[in-house]
C-alpha cells in the first residue's frame, strides 16, 4: 500500500492553510512539511495496525497482519485451515504429536472473553514471542491447562501438602 498519497495530501492541506495565514506562516509550513512525512506515515501505520487487530478479532482463528516493505506497509492475510483442521493442529502442538487426533468433527465457536488490560497485554506479549496470533496463544493455553488438570488430580494436592488416606483402621 503506498502511503505517499497520504502523505502529500497531508502536506498540501498544510500549505493551503498556510497561505491564508501570511508569509510567515508560509514559511513555517515549508519548514515543516520535510519533517510532517515521518510523523504522518507513523500515523497512519499505527491507524492501519488497529484496523488489522480488529480485522482479526472478526476473522479469528484467521488474521491480518500489516507488515512495513520498505517505507510502505503491506497487508498479509493468513487464511485458517478447516476448523477441524485447525482443532487437530492445537491438540498436536499440545500432544506434541503428529498423528492425526479425532475431535469428534468439532467446529470452532465464538466466545467473548473479557480480560483485565494487564492480563491482555501479557497475553498479546506472549502471542507475539512465541509468532503466533493471540486467539490460537489462548486456544492453546486453554487446551493445555485442561490437559493438565485430567492428568493427575492426586499429585497436584500432593504437591500442596495435602495428605488423604483410604481403608480400613484397627484401634
Amino acid at each position: 500500500m503506498q502511503l505517499n498519497q497520504y502523505v502529500t495530501a497531508v502536506q498540501s492541506q498544510l500549505h493551503a492553510a498556510a497561505e491564508a495565514g501570511g508569509p510567515d506562516a508560509k514559511a513555517l509550513s515549508e519548514r515543516l512539511t520535510a519533517a510532517i512525512e515521518s510523523t504522518v506515515r507513523l500515523v497512519l501505520l499505527e491507524a492501519l495496525s488497529e484496523a488489522a487487530r480488529e480485522i482479526t478479532l472478526e476473522l479469528a482463528p484467521g488474521s491480518v497482519e500489516v507488515r512495513l516493505r520498505g517505507r510502505d506497509p503491506e497487508f498479509v492475510v493468513g487464511n485458517p485451515s478447516p476448523a477441524g483442521d485447525f482443532e487437530a493442529m492445537i491438540e498436536q502442538s499440545i500432544q506434541g504429536t503428529t498423528s492425526p487426533v479425532d475431535l469428534d468433527g468439532a467446529s470452532t465457536s465464538r466466545t467473548t472473553l473479557r480480560l483485565p488490560d494487564h492480563l491482555k497485554q501479557r497475553v498479546e506479549d506472549a502471542a507475539g514471542q512465541e509468532g503466533v496470533s493471540v486467539n490460537s496463544w489462548l486456544v492453546r493455553a486453554i487446551a493445555e491447562a485442561l490437559n493438565a488438570g485430567h492428568a493427575a488430580p492426586r499429585a497436584r494436592s500432593r504437591e500442596r501438602g495435602e495428605q488423604n488416606f483410604t481403608g480400613w483402621a484397627r484401634s
